[in-house]
């Protein structure tokens, strides 16, 4: 068996790569979480509509990120129905057939085709926690019961993500769900508590006279028909429907410690177990969550990512359903809630996401907050032949690779003709009196000519900035470097140098170090709150 790599951010499509047994091969994984995207704020009636008309394929085209039903969810229902696993096969084909091809069942396709490799890879210790909302929850739990099987389900998990909701045609949508299986019969799961309410402390305990806060407790228990702790002790025996809780020793034990009262005949009580309330773990976890926030405008830890999910849901689950050292793993890791938490209570992880700007964020996310951690990236451009590999298969993940790389903001927008003329901004400090400018930075995958140089011209004449940034995949040619150093030079009073106006850089060269020429030898976005600039990447990210 491979060596499994952890601490690793795998960037491409999560089946291809969990596919890949020299990276994931059997029953590798202790625990898997997973939150996959579905635009639920879509009405029913679209969602189910067939997508054989003209209006159901405009609706689609106004939901980019929306999965919808396509050759690729045909390829993943034909995999899944023609597979090996005939079981799931059915069931899939049952839906398809009951609710037709529409956005719903082009995601569950898909869906189950990783659910069938997630299964896979998780040991046969191991859980899975499938992050839901009420769109599509139901028929995940069908498709999970046919993968995992009706006996491996343990919890539905209801978690009040937000506070009331003003629906005017429904009663508030405050919930989402979270789907608890199993693999095995033997699996880790360490019991969570939750504190108690001040309401039941004020009506359960009371303080004794050095304050300490204690109530009494019953010392027997329903003995559901066995008879091994209906003993005598102390003058005192349980009825016959009940048992001592505790053994005789430990009876014995307490009773000398003075945890257990008696009465004025000096015979213990029934309900004279003395427990005080630090002692006490709290409230057994149910399977309704109210008590871990969402995360708030305002929260600490807020990314400005749309689907953000607290820290302390990962937490929770990750504290129940693993121990230090285990292997998480998140194949559609977003913004990277579930890694961190991972990170944080020294667990092992992987990470998934298809998108370049997400594991970008990940990666700067878990540095800010860990630094000198060891992160490895698969997947990203290393040289000129993956950036080639990486413009032809994807330009928008392209570009939003090489404008992380030098350090510089996306333009929130990837829809055609909406960025007019600029990809990406550098901010940087131009002195007291000008405070901010930026620099333009324009990317292009393909081929190149002059005539890109001179809009790159008039773009910063338009928006009177003072440098501006071709970044390209393609050398120059000798007319475009011509052109670029007839654009001149801003100078800096404060500064006290010329710097280039409209900078070329080729991939190659910023894979080699080089950086754009400005006052700051580093973009000051480079150094920006994580708030400011994963808003942005959380707008290209919906």
């Amino acid at each position: 068996m491979p060596d499994l790599k952890t601490n690793v951010l795998y960037y491409g499509d999560n089946l291809d790569i969990l596919r890949n047994k020299d990276y994931f091969p059997d029953e590798c994984i202790d625990l898997i979480y997973l939150d996959p995207p579905f635009n639920s704020n879509r009405s029913y009636n679209v969602l189910f509509r067939e997508n054989s008309g003209a209006s159901s394929e405009a609706q689609i085209e106004a939901f980019e990120d929306t999965w919808h039903w396509g050759p690729i969810a045909m390829k993943a229902y034909e995999e899944v129905v023609k597979g090996p696993h005939q079981e799931v096969g059915r069931m899939l084909d049952a839906i398809v057939r009951g609710l037709g091809h529409n956005d719903v069942t082009a995601y569950l396709s898909m869906m189950t085709v990783r659910l069938v490799e997630l299964h896979r890879v998780l040991k046969p210790t191991g859980s899975i926690y499938l992050h839901c909302d009420p769109t599509t929850g139901h028929y995940l739990k069908v498709v999970m019961d046919s993968i995992f099987g009706p006996t491996r389900y343990r919890n539905h998990i209801s978690w009040k993500r937000t506070s009331a909701h003003n629906d005017t045609q429904r009663y508030g949508n405050i919930q989402d769900f979270l789907l608890f299986y199993i693999k095995g019969d033997s699996r880790t799961f360490n019991r969570q508590f939750a504190p108690y309410s001040e309401v039941y402390i004020s009506r359960e305990f009371r303080q004794d006279a050095i304050g300490r806060w204690y109530k009494a407790e019953d010392l027997t228990a329903p003995n559901h028909g066995s008879t091994s702790r209906q003993y005598e002790w102390r003058g005192r025996k349980p009825s016959s429907s009940r048992e001592w809780r505790l053994s005789h020793a430990e009876m014995e034990r307490l009773f000398s410690e003075g945890r257990i009262k008696a009465g004025k005949d000096g015979r213990p009580l029934l309900r004279g177990h003395i427990v005080y309330l630090d002692e006490k773990l709290g409230v057994p976890l149910q399977d309704v969550w109210t008590d871990v926030l969402r995360v708030g405008n305002t929260a600490k830890e807020r990314l400005g990512y749309q689907t953000q999910k607290p820290l302390a849901l990962l937490e929770r689950i990750i504290n129940a359903s693993s121990n230090p050292g285990d292997i998480i793993l998140d194949p559609f890791c977003g913004c990277g809630t579930a890694v961190h938490a991972a990170q944080k209570l020294g667990r092992r992880w992987i990470g998934i996401d298809v998108t370049y700007l997400a594991i970008n964020l990940i990666e700067r996310r878990l540095r800010d907050a860990y630094v000198g951690i060891d992160i490895e990236i698969v997947g990203e451009p290393k040289d000129l032949v993956g950036a080639r590999a990486l413009a032809q298969q994807d330009k928008w993940q392209f570009q939003w690779w090489a404008l992380t790389k030098l350090d510089a903001q996306p333009v929130a927008g990837k829809k055609k003709g909406s960025d007019k003329g600029i990809d990406g901004v550098i901010p940087f400090f131009a002195g007291p009196k000008e405070d901010y400018k930026r620099a333009i930075v324009s990317v292009k995958g393909g081929g190149i000519g002059v005539s890109d140089v001179r809009d790159l011209v008039g773009v910063l004449d338009r928006e009177k900035e003072p440098v501006g940034v071709l970044l390209t995949l393609e050398r120059p040619t000798r007319d475009m470097i011509t052109e670029a150093a007839a654009a001149g030079f801003w100078h800096s009073d404060f500064w006290q140098r010329d710097f280039q106006r409209l900078q070329i850089i080729t991939a190659e060269e910023m894979l080699n170090g080089k950086r754009v020429d400005l006052p700051w030898g580093k973009s000051p976005f480079a150094q920006a709150s994580r708030e400011q600039e994963a808003a942005v990447q959380g707008e290209l990210l919906k």
